[in-house]
């Protein structure tokens, strides 16, 4: 048995802004994906993802919402008896959406009466499968926004406007040839917890220099680089997204590895590239935007990078 394949995502903006009512945008990364599949003799891996998906349907089971959403639990359980695990190539811990996709995989597969992809989505339905997609992904982080299965159930870019308020949206068409400009994921070495950095960001919310911050400068900023990338102005984008890099650096040090925190900097002082978060932080990827992706290249030549996407 193997079931179809779901993908990664990238929040390009709105990490933890998302949170206070920030606008944000996720889109789908192919280069990572995940299938349910099954087998009599399980490698280490998939006894590791066997194991854990009976504690995600036994969450289910004693945490049922039969108003919001109703599993198939005998097949579910029968299923894992008889081997199934999560096969992915998705890195965990490294913000791009590992237990969103399993989420996906398991609504995909089990649910009965599933919004299914093909028909028309409404926003009603968006945010009903966004409100069953955060119960379930609690499970791994104690609190989801539900985003990152629904991305990747969808596998469609999704344009968040509040937390009541999200819809299909449709990016810019990738420019790979005629420029150079680019987004990129940088590769940390570190695995980060989403939980942690939650909390770390709640603490901070009590404070009210902190939440005034957040507002003016933080929330600002991460709407216009959802507006700026979305109308394809990539001149204000980069300026707004120096500035949502500054306040980052300045705000958000605790989800910054401390080893990055000197290459960040560099970044804003030199525009060769600008970092930001890519999830919760506190390792995993880092994005990185370079308007003239070589330059960036030249200047983070010890650190793996990947591109996104082209402008």
């Amino acid at each position: 048995m193997k079931g179809p394949l779901f993908y990664s995502k990238i929040l390009l903006f709105g990490e933890y802004g998302i949170i206070k009512n920030s606008k944000g945008l996720s889109i789908p990364y192919n280069f990572y994906n995940g299938a349910l599949k099954s087998a009599t003799d399980l490698t280490e891996k998939a006894a590791a993802s066997n194991k854990s998906l009976l504690k995600l349907a036994t969450y289910l089971d004693e945490n049922a919402k039969p108003d919001l959403v109703v599993f198939n639990t005998p097949r579910l359980f029968k299923d894992i008896a008889n081997g199934m695990y999560f096969d992915s190539s998705i890195p965990q811990g490294y913000g791009v959406g590992s237990s969103g996709a399993l989420v996906a995989a398991i609504y995909d597969k089990y649910a009965e009466d599933k919004i299914t992809v093909l028909e028309n989505l409404t926003r009603d339905k968006l945010l009903k499968l966004k409100q069953i997609f955060s119960y379930m992904e609690s499970f791994f982080h104690g609190n989801s926004s539900g985003l990152d299965p629904l991305n990747s159930y969808l596998s469609l870019p999704i344009l968040i406007h509040s937390k009541d308020n999200v819809e299909t949206a449709g990016i810019p068409s990738q420019k790979q040839h005629e420029n150079k400009g680019a987004v990129f994921l940088l590769d940390s070495g570190v695995v980060g917890e989403t939980a942690p950095m939650v909390n770390i960001f709640m603490e901070k919310m009590k404070q009210d220099g902190f939440r005034t911050m957040l507002k003016n400068k933080f929330v600002k900023h991460t709407d216009a680089c959802v507006e700026d990338f979305l109308s394809g102005n990539v001149t204000s984008l980069f300026s707004n997204i120096k500035q949502l890099s500054r306040t980052v650096l300045d705000h958000f040090k605790p989800m910054i590895p401390s080893q990055f925190h000197a290459l960040w900097k560099q970044g804003i002082e030199t525009n060769d590239y600008y970092l930001k978060l890519c999830g919760s932080g506190g390792g995993g990827y880092i994005l990185g935007f370079a308007m003239d992706y070589e330059k960036a290249q030249k200047a983070l030549k010890d650190y793996q990078l990947e591109v996104v996407y082209h402008f």
